[in-house]
This record gives C-alpha cells, structure tokens and sequence, in this order.
C-alpha cells in the first residue's frame, strides 16, 4: 500500500467511530478506519487502509489514553512509512494535561513528556477546551507545527438558551471560571463560582460565599467530570438554596466511578455534555466546531 492522490482523508477508530464519522460529513470529506486487534496478553495491532492520501486527518479523543497513545504511536509509523506527508489529529479531549508541574517530589510532570510525543506523531493538532492553567497557549504544551485550542462555550451557550428560562450558571471552583464566564458572555447569563477545598482524590469540599437566591434553575459547568466528586459537593452546596433545578453541563463527560448515580441521587435533574467522550449524557455534537477549524 502507497498514498495516492485522493483527497485528503479523516481515519476513524472503532471506539470513536460514530464522531469521526459525523466530522467527515461536516468536512465534506472521505471517511476510513483504522483496524484494531488485542492480542491476549493486551498488545495492540494496527492496519491502515488502502489508499491512503498525501494529509491524513486522525480522529480519536484520548480519554483512557494508555492503550490508545500506544496505537496512535503504531498508526502515525505505519502511515509515514505508506508515504503519508501530513498528519492532523483531531482529539477533542486531551490527556495528561492536569499533571502540568510536579506536586510532589519526584513525579513525573506528564503535560510537556507527553505533549512532546504528540509533536513528534503530527504536524497539526486540535483540540477542545484542554485542561490549561499553568501555560497560556495549547502550543506551550504540544508543541506541533499548528495548534488549535478550540472553545465549546458558543455551542453550550446556545444549547442553555433552548433548554432553560434564564439559568444562573455556577463554577465549582476557580479553575472552571474560565468556561463559566465565557459560557455566560456568550449566552448574557449571570454567573458565579465557588470555592474547592480537597482533601484527597476522592475527598472535595465546595462552598459558595454568596449562595444563589431560591428558585433560580442553576447549571452547574466544567470542563472535565472524572470522578464528579467536585459536582457532587458542588450541588450538595446549591441545594441548600432551593433552586427550580439543578442541571450539570460538561464538555468532557469522563464520569468514572458510578458519577451519574451520585449526581442523581444528589438532585441533579439534567446532566448534559458534548460528544468529546462517548457518553449517554452527550447532547452537544461537536462535528460543526471541528469541521470548522479543520478548514482553516
């Protein structure tokens, strides 16, 4: 197998089959997959189709990455050898992005080790509300040729505009008021954010100093929900104030460890989040976003 001088080409993964589909039609492009086969003893083989183009778009988000930075270290290899020029990787959610200094001494700090390896797969990289605090830019932490740090705050603040009658949104803590107050801005909403204490991975306290008024519909917003215990505490706090409801309203709907049971039986009424991660909470489809940035 060589490239040859089709079309530029999106290649799918079987485990993010349904969005790489769903950017191919917004692109107007052509679709293929990537074949993936588990041995028993958990190594991975790759086969990329015939037919190949010179620029090749690879669609796969990087939530439980360990597996999958693996097969897209074997795929981007095997695509350079077949004569491929260009890579572009499409991964709405990022990994490793949280472990950005070392907390404690000797760790590994993670963001730039595997931001790096990144660099060296592709030329161009993009992505969705990536868990950035500690540097300003995307391309400080993936330092490849073209960087897009996409926003999904327009497309949730019109999605908040259909679903609910003036919501007051909330940030759990600090880190989350960047998606809160650009969600707000967009969409003209009041919003307000809270304070986090934790104690532990699995130990959060969140308070809010100025509590909402009673009756209001409140959204909960951040952008990565993993084990959910923030929005746990976070909507324990709000329920004191009686709201109308209480929703949750992510970007990338991790929800490990039985979250949506909690949350539920915590009050939360609705729980949405964009199609980064395949979920049953996924409402907001990000094909129109990604397609976008993919024709600049």
């Amino acid at each position: 197998m060589t490239v040859t001088s089709a079309p530029t080409l999106i290649l799918g993964f079987p485990d993010y089959r349904e969005q790489a589909q769903r950017l191919a039609q917004a692109a107007g492009l052509a679709y293929a997959e990537v074949e993936i086969h588990h041995f028993p003893d958990g190594e991975s083989r790759v086969r990329l189709p015939a037919g190949l183009s010179e620029r090749v778009i690879l669609c796969r988000s990087l939530d439980h990455p360990n597996d999958k930075l693996i097969e897209l270290a074997l795929t981007t290899a095997a695509a350079r050898e077949l004569g491929v020029r260009h890579l572009t990787l499409v991964a709405p959610y990022l990994c490793y992005m949280r472990q950005d200094k070392a907390f404690r001494p000797g760790e590994a700090v993670s963001q730039p080790i595997i931001g790096q390896l990144l660099a060296d797969w592709v030329e161009e990289l993009i992505t969705v509300d990536p868990h950035l605090h500690r540097v300003s830019h995307l391309e400080e932490a993936i330092p490849v040729k073209r960087a897009h740090c996409l926003s999904a705050a327009p497309m949730m603040a019109a999605f908040l505009a259909r679903e609910l009658d003036a919501p007051l949104l909330i940030g759990p803590d600090q880190e989350a008021r960047q998606w809160v107050s650009a969600i707000a801005a967009a969409a003209g909403l009041e919003s307000r954010v809270g304070t986090k204490e934790r104690h532990g991975d699995r130990e959060v306290e969140v308070r809010f100093p100025d509590p909402p008024p009673p009756g209001r519909h409140l959204v909960v917003v951040d952008d990565v929900a993993s084990t959910g215990h923030t929005l746990e505490s976070a909507v324990a706090a709000l329920a004191a104030s009686r709201p109308a409801s209480l929703s949750v309203l992510v970007t990338h709907a991790l929800f490990l460890e039985g979250t949506l049971e909690r949350l539920r039986l915590a009050g939360v009424t609705h729980i949405w989040s964009t199609d980064s991660i395949p979920h049953p909470s996924n409402r907001l489809e990000l094909a129109p976003l990604l397609a976008a940035a993919l024709a600049l």
